[in-house]
Parts: structure tokens; C-alpha cells; sequence
């Protein structure tokens, strides 16, 4: 319950159908083990109380009362226990039958949240024993107390500010305009649904889709639990499909037709920041609302939520696959219309032998092939100088060959002494203004190239460098169009290694995969014995683990506690936490310092969720202090 996170369960109980205290007794049992699991929001199918398939015993009394005392017996047994459970019944008022979804909490019935739309066709045939409620909400004897009644209630946790809960029943989410939608409107940043959906083919994927997408909409979480095997009788089977999502995205499923309880941690800072961020979700202040208090202790739990060490890579290959061929064609398609626009039919693109660069380049012939213009008009320049090593400049040499394009060799050694001399520097002395002299050579030479050709100097750094501000001001920090801008290094890697996989070139694939296997590096200080001697992971910290703090710093915003909390759960086999809050400091210092230089970046393309363009995404000032940030992880205790 830390850092916003909170345990949800969708319980799939053994119902027996018009028995309910067979029901009460499973129902009390899986309330003992969600408790036991630190589950927070527990939620039970439609009519688990009485059993959804009824028929008319329905229009019993003896049915709705039983399933009456059933609830407050319930009810009591939650007196010690921290959560609220939502639970299906049916429930008499003036004569008439409803279907509601009880919340109960702390030994109590907090309200009765009540189904709107009723089915009535192919196998359902609700509207025959029971009627929607006809207001927001009314109040109602249960037991010894009066409690609210009706579609319109939220149930807002006094301990925890983001959880704000509505309730809608079955059907409710499958109509035009889900009751959902307005829960969330007024502030529901968490919607459960008491379901009883029979199973039929294909069904499953329909209901999975339609809730996934729901909680994406309407940027929540949600909590589906439906009815199961207990429930099937006569014509209908029902599978207990228990689902839990957050923002688009399936936390928890359980496995069908195997009465199977599941649990996910889920995160209403999230759901919180995203709102926040999304200008054109609106918050509606609706008079027919009643807001229901309750209280939860607040806890730590340890997570039981893995978090993936690439945010920006999918884990599974195939989706990983889809996502490099949609990025290339994104970066190449923006690339195109550069060209298109200044009707250029040369670029000039400096090659180095590392990932960034090759990537560049695999961007750039992409594009050419895209406009028809032969690849020999893309010149790839190698510059070598004090640093270069043998393997990087053969590997770019045999790159450039490989796909095609010009390649232009210029060895700067020479131009740079001068430049050295001019300005009075010691050769020997191998500080910044020794590395970025070279940088800035080298982008003089892209540019003034590029006057002669008539063509565009194409940028290789990536986004994962600009956030650190790894790139030398007016050097490699400079282009005409910045194909990389938006790509972090983390991805670059698969972007490479999955061009290598389908370029159809042995002798290319070879040669992008000892690309690969290269050291990350600038070279911009000797050689040791002939190899990499400036590794830039060693000076900066891992890539991992930047692109990791990136992606939860500007995404969510996260606190650097939580981004601390997140890392150390997806890195706990690769990292101990001293060394992820050391890189984490120095991020924080890193990327408050260096705004300056990502305020005047060369345009180029957006490729995901995150990006540092201060034309889009990120409006930042470039003398912002970072004390506040970095106080926080001061705190944190190890």
C-alpha cells in the first residue's frame, strides 16, 4: 500500500446453487485467504450469495432472505480483517428485486451498488425478476442499520487518497455507455465488476479485450471476477474468468473452468499520473454521487508485480520483432519526408563502428529505398583519430560496403593537433577539451560535407545519451535530422540485432552482431593494447539501468523513491541497491544539469511513450534544480 500500489483479488468461489449458506461458508473461506494473501479490494461474482442461476426461486422469499443474513454474517467476519469485498446478491426493496454488488468492510455494509442494464435475450432473461434502481441512490434498512442503495455510489479509502472504488454489474460494462464511465468521471480510479458471464467459443478473448480496453479508457484499474463452475446447470457452463487490469494493460487472469482465485498488485499512482497528464480526461462533478468512506490500515506489502528490466523492449520475441519493424519504419518515415522537403538526395552520416551510428545508417538506406534514390547517395564518413581502434573502423568500413552506401574516409589526427595548437592545449593531457575537440571535428567536417553534396547530415545520438547529456555540445550533439532522437540505447540493441536477423546478408548479419558484441564507447581517448580503453557504461553506469529510471521518471512521474523501489525489484538478480541508488543519484544530477543541451535539439521522429523533444514531450527548464529529487534518496535507508 506503499508508493500507491494496492492488492486486488478476484475471488472465483464454489457456489451452490439456492444454498446460501453453502455459499456464506465459501465465501467466509476465501475472504480468510485473501486477507491472509494482504489483500486490499476483494471481489465476489454476481448473485455468489444465492448462485446467479435461480431461475424463478428468485421470486422466493425465502431465497432473498436468506441470502440477506447470509451478508450480514459476512459482513461481521470482515470485523478484523483490512479490506473491502464486494459481493453479489439479490435484494428486495419496495417490492421490487435488485441485483447489487454489497460492499462490505471492517464488520459492516458500507452501501449496495445496483445493476442498471438487465439482458434479456438469447440465454439471459433477467428482466424477468429484477428492475434497475430509478435515482443515484436512496438509503435502506440492513440489519440494524441504514445503508445506501443504489447505481450511484463510490466508496473513497480515507487512508489512501488514489483509491476511490465504483462497482457495476455484468452487463453494465457491455452496454453503449458502461455505468463505469461516469464511476470514473466522478473520480473512481478503481472499478469492480461482479460478473456471472456464461461461456461460450471464442467468448473469453471478446470479454478479456472488452475489459483490458475499459480499463484503458477510462484510465483505471479494474476488477472483473466471474462466476464459476459451481454455477453451471441446465443449458449454461460458466468458467470463472477472473481478470485484473490496469490502464489497457492484464495484470492477473485466472485459467478458466478451474475455479481459480487471482491477485495483482495494483498501482493507483499510476492510474493518478496518467490522469493528470491526459489533458482530455475530465473529472465530472455529479450532485447524483454519494461518496462512501471507509478505512483501510496502511500497509507495506512486499510486491508480488514484476517489473520488466527493459521498459521499452517487450519481453516476448514476437511482439519485440513487430515493435523494431514499426520503430524502423517510424524513424525512416520521418527521415523521408526530411528528405522529401528539402528535396535532398544526399545525406551524410558519420560511421564509427558502434551501435548508434549503425543504426543511423540502417535508418537512412531505409529510407533512400523507401524515396528510390540509390544508396551510393549516402556518404558514411569514417573519421578516425586518437582513440579508434581497429575493430570499430573495419567493422564500419565492411558496414558501409554492406548496405551499399558511399563510404569517405578522413582521418582527423592531423586537423586536431592543429586545432591543439591553436588554442594552446597539451596534447598529452587527456582531459574533456582533449575528447570533445575531436567531437566537434568531426561534425564540422559531416556539415561541411554535407554543403557540397547538397544533402542533410543525419544525427546518430540516442535518447538515452541526451538524457544523460552524453554528447559533446556542437559536436555529436548536432545534426540536420536526428533519426535516433527517441530511442533509447536499450533499444537500439534489438532495433540492430533484429536488422541483422532479416537483412538476408550473412556476411551484413556477421557484421552487425560483432557490432553488438563492441564495447560502448565514444573512442575518444587511446587505445589500451590495441582495444576500448573509454568505456562509457563504466563513467555514466549501465544503459539498463538509465533507460529504467528514464522511462518511470518522465512516463509516470514517479517519485525517486518509488523509481528506486521499482529498480530494485526488477534488478534484484543484477544489482544490489547501493549500486542502484549511486546510478539513480547520478541521473538525477545528470539529467537536471544537462536540460540545456536537449533544448536545442535537431528535430527528429517520435517512436514511443517517452521523448525528450522540447518542441513535444518535455518543456523543461534548463536551470531547474534537482536538490528536491535528490534530498529523497538521501533518506532512503538500505
Amino acid at each position: 500500500m506503499k508508493d500507491g500500489f494496492i492488492r486486488c483479488a478476484a475471488m472465483v468461489p464454489k457456489v451452490t446453487v439456492a444454498d446460501c449458506t453453502a455459499n456464506e461458508r465459501e465465501i467466509i473461506r476465501l475472504l480468510d485467504e485473501a486477507d491472509e494473501a494482504g489483500a486490499n479490494v476483494v471481489v465476489f461474482p454476481e448473485l455468489c450469495i444465492t448462485g446467479y442461476t435461480c431461475g424463478d426461486l428468485f421470486l422466493q422469499d425465502k431465497l432473498t432472505n436468506e441470502a440477506m443474513q447470509s451478508l450480514l454474517r459476512i459482513a461481521e467476519h470482515t470485523k478484523e480483517m483490512n479490506l473491502i469485498a464486494f459481493i453479489g446478491l439479490p435484494v428486495l426493496y419496495q417490492n421490487k428485486l435488485h441485483n447489487a454488488a454489497a460492499a462490505v468492510c471492517d464488520g459492516a455494509v458500507l452501501g449496495m451498488t445496483t445493476k442498471s442494464h438487465f439482458p434479456n435475450y438469447s440465454e439471459f432473461y433477467e428482466a424477468r425478476h429484477f428492475v434497475p434502481s430509478s435515482s443515484g441512490y436512496v438509503f435502506m434498512d440492513v440489519g440494524k442499520h441504514s445503508v445506501l442503495f443504489g447505481p450511484k455510489l463510490l466508496y473513497r479509502c480515507l487512508d489512501i487518497p488514489e483509491l476511490v472504488i465504483g462497482a457495476e454489474i455484468c452487463e453494465d460494462l457491455w452496454v453503449p455507455s458502461p455505468p463505469s464511465v461516469n464511476h470514473a468521471a466522478a473520480g473512481a480510479t478503481l472499478i469492480v465488476n461482479c460478473s456471472a458471464s456464461d461461456e461460450t467459443v471464442g467468448k473469453d478473448v471478446y470479454r478479456r479485450n472488452l475489459i483490458s480496453g475499459q480499463s484503458a479508457s477510462l484510465i483505471s484499474a479494474y476488477v472483473y471476477s466471474d462466476a464459476g463452475e459451481g454455477e453451471s446447470t441446465q443449458d449454461l457452463v460458466y468458467a470463472g474468468h477472473g481478470l485484473i487490469c490496469e490502464n489497457g494493460t492484464v495484470l492477473a487472469e485466472a485459467r478458466r473452468f478451474m475455479n481459480e482465485s487471482v491477485y495483482a498488485d495494483v498501482d493507483l499512482g499510476r492510474i493518478c499520473s496518467e490522469r493528470r497528464r491526459i489533458s482530455t480526461f475530465h473529472a465530472v462533478c455529479d450532485e447524483n454521487y454519494f461518496e462512501i468512506s471507509f478505512n483501510l490500515e496502511k500497509k507495506d506489502i512486499k510486491l508480488r508485480r514484476k517489473y520488466n528490466v527493459t521498459p521499452f523492449v517487450p519481453s516476448d520475441k514476437s511482439d519485440r520483432d513487430s515493435r523494431c519493424e514499426e520503430i524502423l519504419t517510424i524513424q525512416a518515415m520521418g527521415l523521408k519526408k526530411r528528405l522529401e522537403h528539402t528535396n535532398c538526395k544526399n545525406a551524410v552520416i558519420g560511421i564509427s563502428g558502434g551501435l548508434d551510428s549503425t543504426l543511423a545508417l540502417i535508418v537512412t538506406v531505409k529510407a533512400f529505398d523507401m524515396l528510390k534514390i540509390p544508396r551510393s547517395g549516402i556518404t558514411a564518413v569514417t573519421m578516425p583519430c586518437f582513440g579508434t581502434t581497429d575493430r570499430t573502423y573495419n567493422n564500419a568500413c565492411r558496414l558501409v560496403h554492406g548496405l551499399g552506401a558511399s563510404l569517405k574516409e578522413i582521418n582527423i589526427k592531423k586537423s586536431v593537433n592543429i586545432h591543439f595548437e591553436d588554442i594552446g592545449h597539451d596534447p598529452s593531457l587527456h582531459d574533456i577539451t582533449y575528447e570533445n575537440s575531436q567531437a566537434r571535428e568531426r561534425t564540422q567536417i559531416l556539415m561541411d560535407i554535407a554543403n557540397q553534396n547538397g544533402g542533410l547530415v543525419i544525427g546518430t545520438g540516442d535518447m538515452s545519451e541526451l538524457a544523460l547529456g552524453w554528447a559533446t555540445y556542437n559536436g555529436d550533439h548536432m545534426s540536420m535530422y536526428g533519426v535516433n532522437c527517441s530511442v533509447p540505447k536499450t533499444l537500439v540493441r534489438h532495433l540492430v540485432r533484429y536488422y541483422a536477423d532479416i537483412c538476408g546478408n550473412e556476411a551484413l548479419s556477421k557484421i552487425l552482431l560483432d557490432v553488438l558484441d563492441t564495447p560502448v564507447s565514444p573512442e575518444l581517448l587511446p587505445p589500451s593494447g590495441g582495444t576500448i580503453s573509454q568505456k562509457t557504461e563504466d563513467i555514466v553506469g549501465p544503459y539498463e539501468l538509465h533507460d529504467f529510471f528514464l522511462y518511470y521518471i518522465l512516463r509516470f512521474g514517479y517519485t525517486p523513491s518509488k523509481v528506486f523501489r521499482l529498480a530494485c525489484n526488477a534488478f534484484v538478480n543484477f544489482y544490489d541497491k547501493p549500486t542502484i541508488l549511486n546510478w539513480l543519484r547520478i541521473f538525477y544530477r545528470r539529467f537536471f544539469s544537462q536540460q540545456f543541451k536537449r533544448s536545442c535539439v535537431p528535430d527528429g521522429p517520435k517512436v514511443g511513450s517517452v521523448a525528450l523533444s522540447p518542441r513535444g514531450d518535455l518543456r523543461m527548464p534548463s536551470d531547474a534544480s534537482a536538490k528536491m529529487w535528490l534530498a529523497e534518496l538521501d533518506g532512503i535507508k538500505i
